[in-house]
């Protein structure tokens, strides 16, 4: 279903991943990569408490920009809304070691959770439903993600 997005709404702006989710292919790949980019550029400069701070206040505030948004266009979910994406992958890189090839082993943890969706996150898809519902189950993708990490960070 193609989607018209208000680009004059900020909400809109951040919800659509600045452009990224609106891509005809994969655009929820396409927007974990923006996450990626914004990390790397942004995020990953800040202290630890600072990025807990903006992981938090992205997660609460992506509840009503997904919904908002979901709510504007008609669609529940609909796949070029990404900011669930942004903040699921952020998780993931919380005390991220350094280094391209984490960079890579988060990114796709991240992914591979969020397509594959094993319990408890398929039923948190299923159960909730509106802003929270889009955001939760890829906030405990990322989580799922940071558990890896860190696991293999303390292995390797």
């Amino acid at each position: 279903m193609h989607i018209k997005p208000n680009w004059k709404n900020p909400i809109h702006v951040l919800a659509f991943g600045f452009g990224s989710g609106v891509v005809p292919k994969a655009p929820g790949t396409v927007g974990t990569i923006a996450a990626v980019i914004i990390y790397v550029l942004l995020l990953s400069h800040l202290d630890a408490d600072t990025y807990l701070i903006v992981l938090m206040v992205s997660a609460l505030f992506g509840v009503y920009i997904c919904g908002k948004t979901a709510q504007d266009i008609g669609v529940h979910d609909h796949g070029s809304i990404v900011w669930d994406e942004f903040v699921g992958l952020w998780i993931a890189y919380l005390w991220l070691p350094s280094g391209m090839l984490w960079l890579l082993i988060g990114f796709v943890l991240f992914r591979l959770f969020d397509i594959l969706k094993p319990w408890p996150i398929d039923w948190l898809d299923r159960q909730v439903h509106g802003g929270l519902g889009i955001m939760l189950d890829d906030l405990v993708a990322g989580l799922m993600a940071l558990a890896c990490l860190q696991l293999l960070a303390a292995i390797f």
